[in-house]
């Protein structure tokens, strides 16, 4: 995933986290906020809870190899941000993608009943 596509200040994170509306399920959860801007930015974030930082960064590739394959069923000009919940690592990467893409299309929903 390119620079471009991820948020990368704090002041961003805070911003979608206090403005923005958010959805879970039991793996995971989706801040989603309107950036103005004519792309979607994606933040990740994986607790220690989650393990050690071997496993809290193959939970953080799959879920940008997820972004990044879904990003066109997304809507363009907002900022998201996904944090991982505790049981995602035992997941494979396809139950990984459903839980994501259950979120993303839950989320569009309701950003689309928002505008």
């Amino acid at each position: 995933m390119k620079k471009k596509y991820l948020l990368k200040k704090n002041k961003e994170y805070r911003n979608v986290y206090n403005r923005g509306i958010s959805l879970a399920n039991r793996y995971a959860v989706i801040f989603a906020l309107e950036n103005r801007l004519d792309y979607s930015r994606f933040g990740f974030s994986v607790s220690k809870k989650i393990g050690k930082a071997v496993v809290r960064n193959k939970v953080r590739r799959r879920l940008k190899e997820v972004c990044r394959k879904c990003r066109n069923g997304l809507d363009s000009g907002y900022d998201y941000i996904i944090i991982a919940r505790k049981g995602i690592e035992k997941l494979d990467f396809n139950s990984v993608q459903d839980a994501v893409e259950n979120l993303v299309y839950r989320i569009k929903k309701k950003t689309a009943r928002k505008n």
